[in-house]
């Protein structure tokens, strides 16, 4: 089952969507940390590929992704927020510093907590860096229901292995 809910904590620009996976955190965790994979879980349909830092990622780390909503573009992110097992964060730009100025700076969280029947995968759109936030917003409706997708996707992808 998937609960959503927008941040109940005067967080505005922050959305998250939790699940309850059948797995244990370092199989989700390992999934997470591989951009190559991320195509796999992607509940928006808008990654394509990774074309940059495919190693497991760390904080720090630094990965680029091909991507496509309407037309072919591609976002660098770097890891911001990295607890083995925990919880995992990038930040996503443009890979050009000028178009940085007009979009990017969201963050997309993971959050992991072992629980009975699995782990609570909890995913968060967090705008609140963006550069300009109004151009992100109105799109919140339609990003909850992809990293719904998203959280259906994983739970896919580590129990069918």
């Amino acid at each position: 089952m998937t609960e959503t809910t927008p941040a109940d904590d005067g967080r505005a620009d922050v959305e998250t969507v939790e699940r309850v996976i059948p797995a244990p955190a370092d199989a989700i965790f390992d999934l997470l940390a591989d951009p190559a994979r991320h195509r796999d879980i992607d509940g928006s349909g808008t990654v394509r590929d990774a074309v940059s830092g495919s190693e497991r990622l760390a904080l720090g780390s630094r990965f680029g992704m091909k991507m496509k909503l309407g037309f072919p573009y591609s976002m660098v992110s770097e890891v911001v927020e990295f607890d083995e097992n925990r919880r995992i964060a990038w930040q996503t730009r443009p890979p050009i510093a000028l178009l940085a100025k007009l979009a990017g700076g969201r963050i997309w969280r993971y959050e992991l907590e072992p629980v009975e029947g699995g782990t609570l995968v909890r995913e968060s759109w967090d705008i609140r860096q963006e550069a300009v936030k109004a151009l992100v917003r109105p799109a919140r409706r339609k990003t909850r229901d992809a990293m719904s997708k998203t959280l259906a996707r994983i739970e896919e992808v580590v129990t069918s292995s």
